[in-house]
């Protein structure tokens, strides 16, 4: 659970920042902060001037070897200053991240604000001041919503307050069969 308001926590982001997000456009009405509906993999991942063509490679071979999968959203819940919504099941995502760390162990998520683990996976609605007093009931008329997750996107932050923009995006691999 976030203790630690983003102000003190080492960001905000800095030019070059990347991270590994999985887009979710069935939510992106419900989201109140500047940025796409999202669950993220990993934040930070690499600065992005070392994001090389090896680099490149290896994160299309491991996304490539993880299935597409389907993800519910139910349910609300809260942190201090943040609504969010937890994906079920949320196993594939820590799975990706798992993988993620092995392979780049200094990308510590959260830059290690919340520990080595990070937070648990969560679709952002809305955070900071004022979050807190935002009625749950907004909200639930919409859910349950239902998303197939078939990529991962790389993104970049060029400078603090513009935002993120999309540089790759990673397909999954085709779903096993059952």
């Amino acid at each position: 659970m976030p203790t630690t308001p983003a102000s003190d926590a080492g960001w905000p982001d800095a030019p070059g920042d990347t991270a590994l997000t999985i887009h979710i456009p069935e939510a992106d009405a419900l989201v109140r902060t500047p940025s796409r509906a999202h669950v993220t993999v990993l934040y930070p991942f690499l600065p992005l001037d070392r994001v090389t063509d090896a680099t490149e490679r290896e994160l299309r071979t491991l996304f490539a070897a993880t299935p597409a999968f389907p993800l519910t959203f139910a349910a609300i819940r809260r942190w201090p200053g943040v609504l969010y919504l937890p994906p079920a099941p949320d196993d594939p995502l820590r799975a990706l991240t798992k993988s993620l760390r092995e392979r780049w162990p200094e990308a510590v998520p959260y830059r290690g604000v919340f520990g080595d683990e990070g937070l648990d996976p969560h679709l952002t609605l809305a955070s900071g001041w004022g979050t807190d007093d935002i009625p749950e009931s907004e909200f639930t008329g919409a859910l349950p919503l239902y998303a197939r997750v078939e990529s991962v996107r790389l993104i970049v932050t060029e400078a603090a307050g513009t935002g993120w923009r999309d540089i790759r995006t990673y397909p999954l691999g085709p779903q096993l069969p059952a």
